[in-house]
């Protein structure tokens, strides 16, 4: 491995940094110079690089904990068994589907058209109408009101094993909601937020019917952005009416060809999508792992580009703020650290971290306490924590103005709805503070609170929990493919709703159930689900964990939970 050449120091503190070909005038990435004012710290000698947080105290104020038990062996290997069993079932099924001895419902193609070029694999749909068809049930459940704290569901039966489904015309009511990502509560149809989007659209109407380029450019869009970027403390911010495109559609006009992107191995569908057609070359790195990360760093700058050597034009290191499916959350002052040394471009994804962690709800840098301009591109998503949709992408103004004229989403894709940016505008002032009332700031500690008990209290009883013990996002491991269907079946029947994940959005042995917690549940509500949660447990056999906690004396709700970071 080639060694960087140790570092020179000017001024003081300054430090000389391996160039990496970067071309800035040309994808409005402008490189700032915030990193020549950090600490000593930042510029540290090679070897004493951190890479883990526990070795690297320097880079973190407050304590950061995260979990992730490894799976029971005998567990790993009950679910290997299990969709080995399922697996022998499905080819038993499909033989007897092939000779008209059982019916098949899947999409297949004609007898007339067996000769042509066929539109799918059908091998590839082995998985869904073998495995996933048993447990379809769900998914998709169809709701009638408003995804809050609790929800109302509309009841469906199936008379063909989950391949169709028929409304009973009977509504379950108050279903506790551990689904959606409601973070801060303000998906609800009453409050200030709900009063407003509605004035809004008796004054300017549902949609725009045009691009924001051309004649979709409202008051309320130019308005919207500049609270964006005042929120998040930089320059200048843009709006999206999709937060999927968000980063599909701009990540093609940043990098292209002759760029390198790093991307952690558990980023989103959309990042992945973004990176693939943006052309560019794409290594992946092992999550949250600083010496993974770095070594390609050091390769990439060391080798340059396959077969010609040439620097890389750009190098954009790509994470998220909270990971959806782990509840995880990135070690961002490593990952500034390394960018920095190694003069990259950083691209955070913050859809499940903006308003769901710091003292203040600006995200994961907030989270952290650090320098907004240490961050190239800021992504967020408006569906989250703001119950509203679309998405954000803010950083330098340059930046913002060239993905105005080259972003795909922003020159071809709809005008964002006018009542949806209202509610973005009034639920960001609100948390802001600026609608003259402290609902924000509460809400900001109740969901750290929520968070913080709910975690705890699994915990105690055995279940094992990954992630981060502040991350909102809680997957509790189920493992076995049945128990995806029974866990999430059993919660209905006691009027929780739930969301279970499994293979391929996980490994295969690491299916799971997924909470997301809110500012809107109340105590009395996480008591309830724990309780449910615990039932069903012991009766599927979920508790798997082998280092079981005692529950401590300390008050379930801490008031201070933020109180050693300065605000």
């Amino acid at each position: 491995m080639t060694e960087i050449p140790a570092t020179k120091r000017t001024n003081g503190d300054v430090c000389k940094r391996v160039k990496n070909g970067l071309k800035l005038e040309r994808n409005g990435l402008l490189k700032h110079r915030c990193h020549e004012r950090q600490p000593k710290h930042h510029c540290q000698p090679e070897e004493e690089q951190v890479h883990a947080p526990s070795h690297h105290d320097s880079l973190y104020k407050r304590p950061f904990i995260e979990s992730f038990e490894e799976t029971p062996m005998l567990v790993a290997v009950l679910t290997y068994v299990s969709y080995g069993i399922l697996t022998i079932f499905g080819y038993l099924r499909d033989f007897l589907r092939h000779w008209k001895l059982e019916r098949c419902n899947i999409a297949r193609e004609k007898e007339e058209q067996k000769d042509f070029v066929p539109l799918y694999q059908d091998f590839e749909n082995f998985y869904t109408r073998n495995i996933y068809m048993r447990i379809r049930d769900n998914w998709n459940r169809p709701l009638c009101g408003v995804p809050g704290a609790k929800m109302d569901i509309m009841e469906r039966a199936t008379l063909d094993y989950n391949w169709t489904f028929e409304y009973t015309g009977r509504i379950v009511h108050d279903v506790l909601n551990l689904g959606s990502y409601n973070y801060l509560g303000f998906a609800e149809n009453t409050g200030p937020c709900a009063d407003s989007a509605a004035e809004v659209t008796r004054k300017y109407g549902v949609g725009v019917a045009s691009t924001r380029q051309e004649i979709g450019n409202l008051d309320r869009h130019e308005e919207m952005e500049k609270l964006v970027a005042e929120f998040l403390g930089v320059e200048s911010a843009m709006s999206f009416g999709m937060g999927f495109a968000t980063n599909s559609m701009n990540i093609p006009a940043l990098v292209g060809k002759g760029c390198l992107i790093l991307s952690d191995e558990l980023n989103h569908a959309s990042l992945v999508l973004g990176a693939r057609l943006s052309g560019s070359t794409i290594r992946v790195f092992k999550h949250n792992n600083m010496q993974s990360l770095e070594k390609l760093l050091r390769e990439a700058i060391a080798h340059g580009q396959p077969r010609t050597h040439r620097p890389w034009k750009k190098i954009l290191i790509v994470v998220e703020g909270i990971y959806s499916m782990e509840g995880s959350i990135v070690h961002l002052p490593e990952v500034i650290a390394l960018k920095k040394r190694y003069r990259a471009y950083l691209y955070l994804d913050e859809a499940h971290s903006i308003g769901a962690l710091g003292p203040r709800g600006r995200g994961v840098v907030d989270y952290f306490g650090l320098d907004p301009c240490d961050v190239d591109v800021m992504m967020g998503t408006f569906t989250k924590s703001f119950g509203a949709a679309g998405g954000y992408i803010a950083g330098k103004r340059e930046l913002i103005e060239y993905l105005r004229s080259h972003s795909h989403s922003a020159v071809y894709a709809a005008s964002m709805s006018p009542p949806v940016m209202e509610q973005i505008i009034t639920s960001m002032k609100c948390i802001m503070g600026e609608d003259g009332t402290t609902i924000g700031i509460e809400r900001l500690q109740q969901l750290a609170e929520n968070t913080v008990y709910f975690r705890k209290r699994l915990r105690e009883m055995g279940f094992i929990i990954y992630g981060n013990e502040d991350s909102p996002v809680v997957p509790m491991m189920l493992y076995m493919p049945a128990k995806i269907g029974a866990f999430g079946r059993e919660m209905l029947k006691r009027n929780i709703g739930v969301v279970g994940v499994g293979f391929p959005a996980t490994p295969i042995i690491e299916s799971r159930a997924r909470f997301c917690i809110s500012a809107a549940h109340t105590k009395d509500m996480l008591v309830r689900a724990l309780s449910v949660i615990s039932e069903v447990g012991d009766l599927l056999q979920l508790k798997y964990s082998r280092h079981r906690i005692q529950p401590s004396a300390v008050r379930p709700f801490d008031d201070d939970v933020y109180e050693d970071i300065d605000d």
